[in-house]
């Protein structure tokens, strides 16, 4: 199987190019900085700089992982130009790209986040939930609705809509664990903010099933079915690394020195992936105790 792959280098890309290798399957990966992807990626990998290579040669599976980090800092204009430009505008490349073929690949799969149904408060969220219309919903609107074009072109589309994702050697992860390794951890605002999870390992399994599943298509909720509390995933991870978790950090703080940015740490989903549930795919890590542990081990 021919794999075009973008985001190849990242902290889900990097993975997954080795699981794709393990199924022999030849990729492709875009990137901005070849030179560095080709270091990072060694030689399991083909690298090219525009997603016009797309164009070029007969993919089976076109997997769109890429964009810019959108918790790294605040959300100027500038800064939501870059957010907009490396998701939605990268993805209307791709599918651009695709429609230029003779042959086309069977599936796109392109990332999105759960941040697309906004802020939802207590309530359960599910694939067909009404968004809440503010930023990440209408930055994830835009991108979906670029990676929905391909189905013009006869190509099946399936977007996975991500929650937090537990890894090791990078992620949100590898920023906190640090704070809380020296004392510093503890909650966010009040902590009652809902954070939807899923571990690495279970994103991977996702695509795979998506991939060979042929008869699924749309959105996907990519979250653990057991969502936790800010206080509760704080709770945990301390008692993980044997530290305390006494310093809580003030919504005022967060607003202050994040702006609209820090909506994202403040208020949440509580999300469950309801059709990848119903369509028979099983987790590996449920357990927010689980998925924690096996990360930090493997540290």
């Amino acid at each position: 199987m021919k794999i075009f792959l973008t985001g190849g280098s990242g902290f889900i890309g990097r993975e997954l190019c080795t699981s794709l290798r393990q199924r022999d399957c030849e990729i492709t990966v875009l990137s901005r900085t070849p030179d560095a992807a080709r270091k990072l990626l060694g030689p399991m990998c083909d690298v090219v700089d525009t997603p016009d290579a797309v164009a070029g040669s007969d993919y089976d599976v076109v997997i769109n992982l890429a964009g810019v980090p959108i918790a790294d800092r605040r959300w100027s204009a500038a800064r939501k130009s870059a957010l907009f430009e490396s998701r939605v505008e990268l993805t209307r490349q791709l599918v651009d790209a695709i429609g230029r073929r003779a042959r086309r690949p069977a599936l796109l799969l392109s990332a999105s986040a759960i941040g697309y149904y906004g802020d939802q408060g207590e309530r359960w969220v599910d694939e067909d939930t009404t968004p809440r219309a503010e930023y990440t919903h209408q930055l994830c609107a835009a991108w979906e609705q670029a990676a929905y074009g391909a189905q013009a072109h006869g190509v099946r589309v399936c977007v996975l809509r991500l929650g937090l994702v537990i890894g090791s050697g990078g992620g949100f992860l590898g920023r906190l664990v640090p704070l809380f390794k020296l004392g510093l951890g503890g909650r966010l605002g009040d902590g009652q903010q809902w954070m939807s999870w899923i571990h690495r390992q279970d994103v991977l399994r996702m695509i795979h099933y998506l991939i060979d599943h042929e008869t699924l298509q749309g959105a996907f909720n990519a979250t653990s079915p057991r969502p936790v509390r800010n206080s509760e995933f704080t709770r945990v991870l301390a008692r993980q690394l044997s530290r305390p978790a006494a310093v809580p950090v003030p919504a005022a703080a967060l607003q202050l020195a994040m702006g609209e940015m820090s909506g994202l740490l403040l208020t949440g989903q509580r999300v469950a992936p309801a059709r990848l549930l119903e369509a028979g795919f099983e987790f590996r890590f449920e357990q927010l105790e689980d998925a924690l542990g096996e990360t930090l081990a493997a540290k």
